[in-house]
Protein backbone atom coordinates (compact mmCIF):
# COMPACT_ATOMS: atom_id res chain seq x y z
CA UNK A 1 0.00 0.00 0.00
CA UNK A 2 2.81 2.37 0.90
CA UNK A 3 4.57 1.58 -2.36
CA UNK A 4 1.39 2.28 -4.38
CA UNK A 5 0.91 5.59 -2.56
CA UNK A 6 4.53 6.54 -3.19
CA UNK A 7 4.25 5.72 -6.91
CA UNK A 8 1.04 7.75 -7.22
CA UNK A 9 2.68 10.74 -5.55
CA UNK A 10 5.70 10.41 -7.86
CA UNK A 11 3.48 10.33 -10.96
CA UNK A 12 1.48 13.38 -9.83
CA UNK A 13 4.69 15.29 -9.15
CA UNK A 14 5.85 14.78 -12.72
CA UNK A 15 2.59 15.98 -14.31
CA UNK A 16 2.61 19.57 -15.64
CA UNK A 17 0.87 22.13 -13.48
CA UNK A 18 -2.42 23.50 -14.75
CA UNK A 19 -1.82 26.54 -16.93
CA UNK A 20 -2.42 29.90 -15.25
CA UNK A 21 -3.62 33.06 -16.86
CA UNK A 22 -2.01 36.49 -16.70
CA UNK A 23 -3.66 38.66 -14.04
CA UNK A 24 -3.43 42.45 -13.89
CA UNK A 25 -4.91 44.32 -10.93
CA UNK A 26 -5.49 48.06 -11.31
CA UNK A 27 -5.51 49.13 -7.67
CA UNK A 28 -7.30 52.31 -6.65
CA UNK A 29 -4.79 54.75 -5.17
CA UNK A 30 -6.94 57.83 -5.69
CA UNK A 31 -5.46 59.14 -8.93
CA UNK A 32 -1.93 57.74 -8.73
CA UNK A 33 -0.80 54.42 -10.16
CA UNK A 34 -0.47 50.96 -8.63
CA UNK A 35 -0.77 48.19 -11.21
CA UNK A 36 -0.03 44.66 -10.00
CA UNK A 37 0.92 42.12 -12.66
CA UNK A 38 1.01 38.40 -11.78
CA UNK A 39 2.30 36.19 -14.58
CA UNK A 40 1.34 32.61 -15.49
CA UNK A 41 4.68 31.61 -13.91
CA UNK A 42 3.54 33.08 -10.58
CA UNK A 43 5.97 36.00 -10.70
CA UNK A 44 4.92 39.55 -9.89
CA UNK A 45 5.65 43.12 -10.92
CA UNK A 46 4.10 46.16 -9.30
CA UNK A 47 4.07 49.33 -11.38
CA UNK A 48 4.25 52.26 -8.95
CA UNK A 49 2.92 52.32 -5.39
CA UNK A 50 0.61 55.30 -5.11
CA UNK A 51 0.75 58.03 -2.49
CA UNK A 52 2.31 58.11 0.97
CA UNK A 53 0.34 58.93 4.11
CA UNK A 54 -3.37 58.51 4.79
CA UNK A 55 -2.50 55.92 7.46
CA UNK A 56 -0.75 53.81 4.83
CA UNK A 57 -3.93 53.56 2.75
CA UNK A 58 -2.30 52.82 -0.61
CA UNK A 59 0.25 50.35 0.78
CA UNK A 60 -2.57 48.48 2.52
CA UNK A 61 -4.66 48.38 -0.66
CA UNK A 62 -1.70 47.01 -2.62
CA UNK A 63 -1.02 44.38 0.05
CA UNK A 64 -4.69 43.35 -0.03
CA UNK A 65 -4.52 42.91 -3.81
CA UNK A 66 -1.33 40.86 -3.47
CA UNK A 67 -3.06 38.57 -0.99
CA UNK A 68 -6.02 38.22 -3.34
CA UNK A 69 -3.59 37.34 -6.15
CA UNK A 70 -1.92 34.69 -3.97
CA UNK A 71 1.54 36.23 -3.85
CA UNK A 72 3.70 36.92 -0.79
CA UNK A 73 6.28 39.28 -2.28
CA UNK A 74 6.82 41.73 -5.12
CA UNK A 75 9.48 40.36 -7.44
CA UNK A 76 9.89 43.62 -9.39
CA UNK A 77 8.90 47.07 -8.13
CA UNK A 78 8.86 49.31 -11.22
CA UNK A 79 8.87 53.03 -10.49
CA UNK A 80 7.85 54.80 -13.69
CA UNK A 81 8.94 58.26 -12.45
CA UNK A 82 9.58 60.31 -9.36
CA UNK A 83 6.29 61.99 -8.54
CA UNK A 84 4.50 61.65 -5.22
CA UNK A 85 1.49 59.72 -6.58
CA UNK A 86 3.75 57.07 -8.13
CA UNK A 87 6.83 56.60 -5.93
CA UNK A 88 5.59 58.13 -2.67
CA UNK A 89 4.05 54.90 -1.39
CA UNK A 90 7.13 52.71 -1.93
CA UNK A 91 8.64 53.03 1.59
CA UNK A 92 5.34 52.22 3.31
CA UNK A 93 4.76 49.24 1.02
CA UNK A 94 8.28 47.89 1.60
CA UNK A 95 7.59 47.94 5.34
CA UNK A 96 4.70 45.46 4.99
CA UNK A 97 5.47 43.42 1.85
CA UNK A 98 8.88 42.06 0.75
CA UNK A 99 10.27 43.61 -2.45
CA UNK A 100 13.08 41.79 -4.26
CA UNK A 101 14.16 44.10 -7.11
CA UNK A 102 13.56 47.80 -7.69
CA UNK A 103 13.40 49.01 -11.30
CA UNK A 104 13.64 52.66 -12.40
CA UNK A 105 15.24 54.99 -14.96
CA UNK A 106 18.04 56.10 -12.66
CA UNK A 107 18.21 59.19 -10.43
CA UNK A 108 15.43 61.75 -10.22
CA UNK A 109 15.84 64.42 -12.92
CA UNK A 110 13.99 67.04 -10.88
CA UNK A 111 15.98 68.95 -8.29
CA UNK A 112 13.55 71.12 -6.32
CA UNK A 113 12.92 70.57 -2.61
CA UNK A 114 9.95 68.15 -3.00
CA UNK A 115 11.99 66.08 -5.47
CA UNK A 116 14.89 65.89 -3.02
CA UNK A 117 12.54 64.76 -0.25
CA UNK A 118 11.14 62.00 -2.49
CA UNK A 119 14.62 60.83 -3.47
CA UNK A 120 15.77 60.82 0.15
CA UNK A 121 12.86 58.56 1.13
CA UNK A 122 13.28 56.20 -1.85
CA UNK A 123 17.07 55.71 -1.83
CA UNK A 124 17.46 53.85 1.50
CA UNK A 125 14.62 51.48 0.64
CA UNK A 126 16.19 50.60 -2.72
CA UNK A 127 19.52 50.00 -1.00
CA UNK A 128 17.98 47.08 0.88
CA UNK A 129 17.10 45.17 -2.31
CA UNK A 130 18.40 44.59 -5.80
CA UNK A 131 18.36 47.54 -8.22
CA UNK A 132 17.86 47.51 -11.99
CA UNK A 133 18.17 50.69 -14.07
CA UNK A 134 16.46 50.31 -17.45
CA UNK A 135 16.88 52.01 -20.82
CA UNK A 136 14.77 51.91 -24.00
CA UNK A 137 14.94 48.48 -25.61
CA UNK A 138 15.70 46.66 -22.36
CA UNK A 139 13.63 43.72 -21.16
CA UNK A 140 12.55 43.37 -17.55
CA UNK A 141 13.12 39.66 -16.81
CA UNK A 142 9.64 38.91 -15.49
CA UNK A 143 9.16 35.15 -15.98
CA UNK A 144 6.12 34.08 -17.97
CA UNK A 145 5.74 37.23 -20.09
CA UNK A 146 7.87 39.63 -22.13
CA UNK A 147 8.17 43.17 -20.78
CA UNK A 148 9.90 45.53 -23.20
CA UNK A 149 10.89 49.06 -22.15
CA UNK A 150 10.03 51.49 -24.97
CA UNK A 151 10.86 54.80 -23.28
CA UNK A 152 12.80 55.89 -20.21
CA UNK A 153 14.36 59.13 -18.99
CA UNK A 154 12.98 61.00 -21.99
CA UNK A 155 14.57 58.68 -24.56
CA UNK A 156 12.55 56.33 -26.79
CA UNK A 157 13.30 53.23 -28.83
CA UNK A 158 14.49 54.01 -32.37
CA UNK A 159 13.75 50.71 -34.11
CA UNK A 160 10.30 49.14 -34.40
CA UNK A 161 9.29 46.21 -32.26
CA UNK A 162 8.64 42.92 -34.03
CA UNK A 163 5.68 43.28 -36.39
CA UNK A 164 5.58 47.09 -36.06
CA UNK A 165 7.07 49.87 -38.19
CA UNK A 166 4.24 50.83 -40.54
CA UNK A 167 3.63 54.49 -41.38
CA UNK A 168 1.12 56.16 -39.04
CA UNK A 169 -1.32 58.30 -41.07
CA UNK A 170 -2.59 60.04 -37.91
CA UNK A 171 0.74 61.83 -37.45
CA UNK A 172 -0.01 64.47 -40.08
CA UNK A 173 -2.78 66.02 -37.98
CA UNK A 174 -0.77 66.12 -34.73
CA UNK A 175 1.45 69.06 -33.79
CA UNK A 176 4.08 69.07 -31.03
CA UNK A 177 3.37 70.74 -27.71
CA UNK A 178 5.76 72.77 -25.56
CA UNK A 179 8.66 70.71 -24.22
CA UNK A 180 7.91 69.02 -20.89
CA UNK A 181 10.90 69.36 -18.51
CA UNK A 182 9.31 67.30 -15.71
CA UNK A 183 9.63 63.67 -14.65
CA UNK A 184 6.35 62.92 -16.45
CA UNK A 185 8.04 62.97 -19.85
CA UNK A 186 10.82 60.78 -18.45
CA UNK A 187 8.54 57.98 -17.28
CA UNK A 188 9.50 54.38 -17.90
CA UNK A 189 7.05 53.14 -20.55
CA UNK A 190 6.66 49.47 -21.44
CA UNK A 191 4.74 46.99 -23.54
CA UNK A 192 3.92 43.59 -22.06
CA UNK A 193 3.34 40.58 -24.31
CA UNK A 194 1.78 37.27 -23.32
CA UNK A 195 1.28 35.19 -26.44
CA UNK A 196 -1.02 37.27 -28.65
CA UNK A 197 -2.09 39.54 -25.80
CA UNK A 198 -0.51 43.00 -25.50
CA UNK A 199 -0.74 45.53 -22.66
CA UNK A 200 0.62 49.10 -22.85
CA UNK A 201 1.52 51.07 -19.71
CA UNK A 202 3.37 54.33 -20.35
CA UNK A 203 3.28 55.91 -16.89
CA UNK A 204 2.78 59.66 -17.27
CA UNK A 205 4.69 60.33 -20.51
CA UNK A 206 3.40 63.40 -22.25
CA UNK A 207 2.47 64.34 -25.79
CA UNK A 208 5.87 64.77 -27.47
CA UNK A 209 7.35 61.58 -26.00
CA UNK A 210 4.25 59.65 -27.05
CA UNK A 211 4.54 60.93 -30.61
CA UNK A 212 8.24 60.07 -30.78
CA UNK A 213 7.19 56.43 -30.35
CA UNK A 214 4.60 56.41 -33.13
CA UNK A 215 5.54 59.14 -35.65
CA UNK A 216 6.21 59.07 -38.50
CA UNK A 217 6.25 55.27 -38.14
CA UNK A 218 4.44 53.25 -35.51
CA UNK A 219 7.30 51.61 -33.60
CA UNK A 220 4.96 49.84 -31.16
CA UNK A 221 2.25 48.00 -33.08
CA UNK A 222 -1.23 47.29 -31.71
CA UNK A 223 -2.20 46.54 -28.11
CA UNK A 224 -5.37 44.89 -26.81
CA UNK A 225 -5.26 46.71 -23.47
CA UNK A 226 -4.12 50.28 -22.76
CA UNK A 227 -3.72 52.05 -19.45
CA UNK A 228 -4.70 55.60 -20.35
CA UNK A 229 -1.54 57.60 -19.98
CA UNK A 230 -1.23 60.23 -17.24
CA UNK A 231 -4.55 59.33 -15.57
CA UNK A 232 -6.52 60.27 -18.68
CA UNK A 233 -5.24 63.84 -19.02
CA UNK A 234 -5.32 65.55 -22.40
CA UNK A 235 -1.65 66.61 -22.38
CA UNK A 236 -1.11 62.89 -23.01
CA UNK A 237 -3.14 60.33 -24.99
CA UNK A 238 -2.38 61.96 -28.34
CA UNK A 239 -4.46 60.94 -31.37
CA UNK A 240 -1.32 59.58 -33.04
CA UNK A 241 -0.60 57.30 -30.07
CA UNK A 242 -4.16 56.01 -29.88
CA UNK A 243 -4.28 55.42 -33.63
CA UNK A 244 -1.04 53.42 -33.44
CA UNK A 245 -2.05 51.21 -30.52
CA UNK A 246 -5.67 50.64 -31.60
CA UNK A 247 -6.62 49.33 -28.13
CA UNK A 248 -9.85 47.40 -27.73
CA UNK A 249 -10.15 48.28 -24.05
CA UNK A 250 -8.65 51.04 -21.92
CA UNK A 251 -8.34 51.39 -18.16
CA UNK A 252 -8.29 54.88 -16.64
CA UNK A 253 -6.43 55.16 -13.32
CA UNK A 254 -8.03 58.48 -12.43
CA UNK A 255 -9.30 59.89 -9.17
CA UNK A 256 -12.65 61.56 -8.69
CA UNK A 257 -11.01 64.98 -9.05
CA UNK A 258 -7.83 64.03 -10.89
CA UNK A 259 -7.55 63.02 -14.53
CA UNK A 260 -10.47 62.02 -16.70
CA UNK A 261 -10.22 65.05 -19.00
CA UNK A 262 -13.19 65.27 -21.42
CA UNK A 263 -10.99 65.68 -24.53
CA UNK A 264 -8.92 62.61 -23.67
CA UNK A 265 -12.14 60.68 -23.01
CA UNK A 266 -13.49 61.75 -26.40
CA UNK A 267 -10.32 60.71 -28.22
CA UNK A 268 -10.29 57.18 -26.81
CA UNK A 269 -14.05 56.72 -27.15
CA UNK A 270 -13.88 57.58 -30.87
CA UNK A 271 -10.69 55.70 -31.70
CA UNK A 272 -11.21 53.12 -34.47
CA UNK A 273 -11.80 49.61 -33.12
CA UNK A 274 -12.28 50.80 -29.54
CA UNK A 275 -14.84 48.89 -27.47
CA UNK A 276 -14.91 49.86 -23.78
CA UNK A 277 -13.39 52.22 -21.21
CA UNK A 278 -13.17 51.06 -17.58
CA UNK A 279 -12.47 53.70 -14.92
CA UNK A 280 -11.26 53.42 -11.35
CA UNK A 281 -13.34 56.50 -10.51
CA UNK A 282 -16.19 58.54 -11.86
CA UNK A 283 -14.48 61.68 -13.16
CA UNK A 284 -16.13 64.82 -11.84
CA UNK A 285 -14.51 66.86 -14.64
CA UNK A 286 -16.16 64.67 -17.26
CA UNK A 287 -19.72 65.00 -16.03
CA UNK A 288 -22.49 62.76 -17.36
CA UNK A 289 -21.34 63.03 -20.98
CA UNK A 290 -17.67 62.10 -20.59
CA UNK A 291 -17.49 59.08 -18.30
CA UNK A 292 -17.65 55.33 -18.88
CA UNK A 293 -20.91 53.47 -18.47
CA UNK A 294 -21.84 52.96 -14.83
CA UNK A 295 -21.07 49.21 -14.86
CA UNK A 296 -17.50 49.99 -15.97
CA UNK A 297 -16.69 52.35 -13.08
CA UNK A 298 -15.19 50.76 -9.96
CA UNK A 299 -15.74 53.71 -7.61
CA UNK A 300 -18.76 55.81 -8.64
CA UNK A 301 -18.84 57.87 -5.44
CA UNK A 302 -17.05 61.24 -5.41
CA UNK A 303 -16.24 61.16 -1.68
CA UNK A 304 -15.56 58.45 0.93
CA UNK A 305 -14.14 56.20 -1.79
CA UNK A 306 -14.28 52.45 -1.12
CA UNK A 307 -11.08 51.63 -3.01
CA UNK A 308 -12.44 49.02 -5.42
CA UNK A 309 -10.06 47.59 -8.03
CA UNK A 310 -10.37 46.53 -11.67
CA UNK A 311 -8.89 43.19 -12.69
CA UNK A 312 -7.91 41.94 -16.14
CA UNK A 313 -7.37 38.21 -16.73
CA UNK A 314 -5.64 37.59 -20.07
CA UNK A 315 -5.01 34.42 -22.05
CA UNK A 316 -2.25 33.70 -24.53
CA UNK A 317 -4.69 33.54 -27.47
CA UNK A 318 -5.33 37.28 -27.02
CA UNK A 319 -8.69 37.00 -25.27
CA UNK A 320 -9.21 38.59 -21.87
CA UNK A 321 -11.79 39.27 -19.18
CA UNK A 322 -12.24 42.51 -17.22
CA UNK A 323 -13.84 42.40 -13.75
CA UNK A 324 -15.16 45.29 -11.68
CA UNK A 325 -14.12 44.73 -8.05
CA UNK A 326 -17.12 46.71 -6.83
CA UNK A 327 -19.67 44.06 -7.79
CA UNK A 328 -17.57 41.33 -9.51
CA UNK A 329 -19.38 41.89 -12.79
CA UNK A 330 -17.21 40.82 -15.74
CA UNK A 331 -17.03 41.16 -19.48
CA UNK A 332 -15.00 38.87 -21.74
CA UNK A 333 -13.38 40.03 -24.99
CA UNK A 334 -12.70 37.29 -27.51
CA UNK A 335 -9.38 37.11 -29.37
CA UNK A 336 -8.92 39.32 -32.40
CA UNK A 337 -9.31 37.44 -35.66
Amino acid sequence: MRRATFLLALILATLPLAARDLDIYFIDVEGGQATLIVTPAGKSMLVDAGWPGNQGRDARRIAAAAKLAGIKQIDYMLVTHYHLDHVGGVPELAAILPIVTYVDHGPNTETDVPAKVLSAAYAPVVAKGKHLVVRPGDQIPLAGVEVRVVAARGVTIKAPLEGAGAANPACGAVSPQAADPTENARSVAFLLAYGKFRFADFGDITWNTENALVCPANLLGASELYLMTHHGLDISNSPAMLSALRPRVAIMNNGANKGGAPRAWWRIAHNPGFEDLWQLHYAVAGGPGHNAQAQFIANPETAACQGHWIKVTARSDGSFTVTNGRDNRSKTYTARK
